[in-house]
């Protein structure tokens, strides 16, 4: 792929403009644009870089994209911008990998941490002033099956796996010998593996095969006692499903970075529960995290101007980029 002499790229974001954008700024036509301009910045707009990555602005404003031949957006998961206009169309999809794995992974240990030294009960404690002497558990030598094998999850396992837990993972293909997660057991065979593990780790990519994996029956498949902590995407997760587990006791408790519905609801039952924790879809969100994020698609775009590969290019077909790419 070769960029114009003189592209125009289309930048969809929110209150704020992406930071360091002077290299870009440079050497192109920039147009910052809302959700409610985006059509109008699309047209004739070689590159879109979705920088509001939230947004579900795109697929109404596709129809407006006649000249675009490569659209970027800054996150790892691509399902906001997986419409099948654009899946069919020879517009380049490429996604911000690399950027959040090792702070996901990092968030994850504090919470396996957090559920294992009863954290969440010690900060409600002390905030009633009351002394109440407790045993809490070990985590080394517990299993953790992480569901999702692609870079975070890499990160994950590792990190968990230095703390001492045994860790296997769940990806579209099964093998052995993995240098990260050592088994990996095939996604379609989940059941059979959920009922070893005492914390199961959600971060497979949002695909029509992943979509509510994580129901009634996989609830009833995992280890009584086990916790969830979902860093993938809310929709992995049957909601309703999952507070049912946590009420009858067939789950301990559930880490939740990410939900159906953003902001939380607040009629949730998931505020509530003693046994769960919330966050504002944040595990990933280190500081200077959006410097970073404009820091991959910066050297993208003059890749693209100078005719070299684009780097995390997404298979359309797949959903996320493949590993060996």
């Amino acid at each position: 792929m070769v960029g114009t002499d003189n592209p125009v790229l289309a930048v969809l974001c929110g209150e704020k403009h992406p930071p360091d954008m002077d290299p870009i700024e440079k050497v192109a036509t920039v147009r910052y644009t809302r959700a409610d301009g985006l059509a109008d910045a699309l047209r004739g707009a070689d590159v879109l870089f979705v920088y509001d990555f939230l947004s579900t602005a795109v697929p109404d404003a596709w129809p407006a994209a006649d000249r675009l031949r490569w659209l970027h957006i800054a996150s790892a998961g691509v399902d906001p911008v997986m419409f099948p206009a654009l899946r069919d169309s020879d517009v380049v999809l490429t996604n911000s990998r690399g950027v959040f794995d090792d702070s996901i992974a990092e968030y994850v240990l504090a919470v396996v941490l957090a559920f294992a030294k009863d954290l969440a009960r010690s900060i409600r404690l002390q905030d009633e002033r009351t002394w109440l002497h407790r045993e809490t558990e070990r985590i080394c030598g517990r299993s953790a099956l992480v569901v999702g094998t692609g870079p975070i999850g890499r990160s994950i396992a590792r990190l968990l796996r230095a703390a001492g837990l045994r860790v296997s993972g769940a990806g579209r293909t099964a093998r052995e010998g993995d240098p990260d997660f050592g088994t990996v057991h095939a996604s379609s065979q989940l059941t059979r593996h959920l009922r070893d593990a005492d914390f199961v780790v959600a971060v497979a990519p949002l695909t029509e095969q992943t979509k509510g994996m994580f129901d009634a029956e996989a609830f009833a498949a995992m280890k009584q006692g086990a916790r969830l902590i979902n860093v993938g995407r809310g929709e992995l997760v049957v909601t309703q499903d999952l507070v049912e587990a946590l009420r009858c006791g067939q789950l301990a408790g559930a880490a939740l970075d990410v939900f159906e519905t953003e902001p939380l609801p607040q009629s949730s039952p998931l505020w509530t529960m003693e046994n769960v924790l919330v966050s504002a879809h944040m595990s990933g969100d280190f500081v200077g995290w959006r410097n970073a994020l404009v820091e991959v698609f910066v050297d993208n775009f003059l890749r693209w101007r100078e005719g070299r590969p684009l780097r995390n290019v997404v298979d359309k077909r797949l959903g996320y980029v493949p590993s060996n790419a």
